[in-house]
């Protein structure tokens, strides 16, 4: 059992590793990355699940039903009681499409359930641009997430949608991940971001079908890039003040 924990402004993020044992054939080791918002056991955590030993599917399965144990403990301290269930139950998560578990063992809910959400981020520079994009494109990927990342300028913009525990997911990614390398050349964490919107895909909202790296001339050509896709409010709101 290992832990680290980062205290942060709007809560706390907590870096859990856990070996499972005796449960799938081989002893599997999972890395649990729980952030704790300010109103924290009244709102249940953000989490990230990852493991060398597991597939990227069998991730956010484990993740999916440990937000639905989480709904269950609303209002009381529940890291640890998450931690226990799923010491018990990840073999049953894990071949739950084999019919190991029954239908029962689990509380019904949906990781869509809130529908289609969408984020747009402010990035203030890359150094290591190459890497940076590269990294955001396997997060995008993994999380099935669609969207673009746009430059303009010195403008940065990360644009992106899909399901809304999968937007949080990435969010805590981009927080925590070593994604950049600092005016040494070390690498370092995502310091200078800024969630400029965070919101439901209303009906005028075009999809976009994949996630795509875009370079734009000039604020016109970017602008047109919002308004195809139905968001001419959020670019007038959002992205001509960061000209100032």
């Amino acid at each position: 059992f290992f832990f680290l924990y980062f205290p942060e402004t709007h809560g706390i993020t907590f870096r859990i590793q856990i070996s499972v044992k005796e449960l799938l054939d081989t002893d599997v080791l999972l890395k649990l990355l729980f952030h704790l918002p300010v109103n924290y056991p009244s709102t249940v955590p953000d989490i990230s699940v990852n493991s060398d030993q597991l597939t990227r599917a069998q991730c956010m399965d484990v993740k999916d039903k440990l937000l639905e144990q989480a709904k269950q403990h609303v209002s009381e301290p529940m890291v640890h009681d998450l931690i226990l269930w799923i010491q018990q139950h990840l073999k049953c998560v894990i071949k739950q499409s084999a019919t190991v578990c029954k239908e029962n063992t689990f509380s019904k809910g949906s990781s869509t359930e809130d529908g289609i959400w969408m984020l747009l981020l402010h990035l203030d520079h890359m150094r290591a641009k190459a890497k940076y994009i590269k990294t955001v494109e396997k997060w995008t990927s993994d999380l099935r997430l669609t969207g673009r990342l746009m430059f303009m300028g010195k403008i940065i913009l990360i644009l992106l949608q899909g399901d809304r525990s999968n937007i949080k997911e990435y969010l805590i990614l981009q927080k925590t991940s070593k994604v950049d390398v600092n005016s040494s050349g070390k690498k370092c964490k995502e310091k200078m971001i800024s969630v400029l919107c965070e919101t439901k895909v209303q009906a005028e909202h075009k999809r976009f079908q994949m996630f795509e790296v875009k370079q734009y001339s000039t604020l016109d050509d970017l602008q047109e890039e919002f308004e195809t896709a139905g968001l001419k409010t959020l670019f007038s709101e959002f992205v001509p003040p960061l000209l100032k």
